[in-house]
């Protein structure tokens, strides 16, 4: 693989007894004609397993029961195969057979172009970043948390107690409760924790400024945002969705737009270019009007 594909690999995924797949600026990488990616032998997915556990199975139990793991660097794996259910619900991964190597690149400065929008008058935007995946939702939030949490004393930005519920340990990358991302010092995570829980307990217990989460979408999300809402806090999230029209028909976010909880909207659309990859950033009001459409590039 020439140099630049490699600086701009995402994704290693491995499927036992498949050829290996390389995911490079969001595509399949393909080889020069004539090779072929090496097949990933049952074998191979055993021993990487064994690796991933440190050689003790388990201790990788609520890892295997929600199908992921964070490595040292804030690398992703996900994991599937057979799943063990006992009344309905997942005891674990059994048969772990198809592995998601998600490479962590931390983008600083990635949410520059968005901090004109977001900040006005010593406080940070109640905001919810749209995208489908891999459109650089997290990057980009990653990214604020830092923001929020250094602050930007050459753009008269205080720094701000900064609270994050990392429910799928994406956004920190946290590897035993510590964060492997650069986030600012004044930054606090609840790791591994499911969000509303986490949303409350942060709240009770950290009193933050501005709190960071990813992926809202449950009713309970919805109810925990309100508290924060009424409790003062200014929210910065995410969610999946393709627009702001078809994010406000869903029944759990319908009344946090209704009740124009969020100041911002920011929608992510991917974008690649011959050396970079990116992002289309279209910023709307609380109604969901128009306000700007800038670029987000990274290396």
């Amino acid at each position: 693989m020439p140099e630049h594909d490699r600086e701009m690999l995402e994704e290693i995924r491995l499927r036992t007894e498949r050829p290996l797949e390389l995911i490079v600026s969001g595509k399949r990488w393909k080889p020069s004609e004539g090779t072929e990616l090496p097949i990933f032998h049952r074998e191979q997915a055993r021993q990487l397993l064994q690796k991933i556990s440190k050689y003790s199975l388990y201790t990788l139990e609520e890892e295997l029961k929600r199908g992921f793991v964070t490595i040292q660097g804030g690398h992703r794996i996900g994991l599937a195969g057979r799943v063990l259910t006992e009344h309905g619900h997942v005891l674990r991964l059994r048969d772990v057979t198809f592995f998601n190597i998600r490479l962590a690149k931390q983008k600083i400065g990635a949410a520059l172009p968005l901090v004109p929008y977001l900040y006005n008058r010593f406080r940070w935007y109640n905001t919810l970043l749209i995208g489908a995946p891999q459109t650089g939702k997290t990057t980009m939030l990653r990214d604020l948390a830092r923001l929020v949490s250094e602050g930007m004393p050459e753009r008269y930005i205080q720094s701000r107690k900064t609270a994050i519920v990392d429910e799928r340990s994406e956004i920190a990358g946290c590897v035993n409760g510590v964060p492997q991302n650069r986030l600012g010092s004044r930054t606090d995570v609840m790791d591994a924790c499911p969000k509303a829980e986490g949303m409350m307990m942060m709240i009770r217990s950290m009193s933050p400024e501005v709190l960071i989460v990813d992926e809202i979408g449950g009713k309970a999300d919805t109810d925990a945002l309100f508290e924060a809402l009424n409790a003062g806090v200014s929210v910065i999230a995410t969610a999946h969705g393709f627009t702001f029209e078809q994010l406000a028909q869903r029944p759990s976010i319908r009344p946090l737009v209704d009740a124009r909880l969020f100041d911002r909207y920011v929608i992510l659309s991917r974008r690649s270019y011959v050396e970079q990859t990116g992002c289309r950033l279209t910023i709307l009001d609380q109604s969901g009007r128009k306000m700007s459409a800038t670029e987000g590039i990274w290396q």
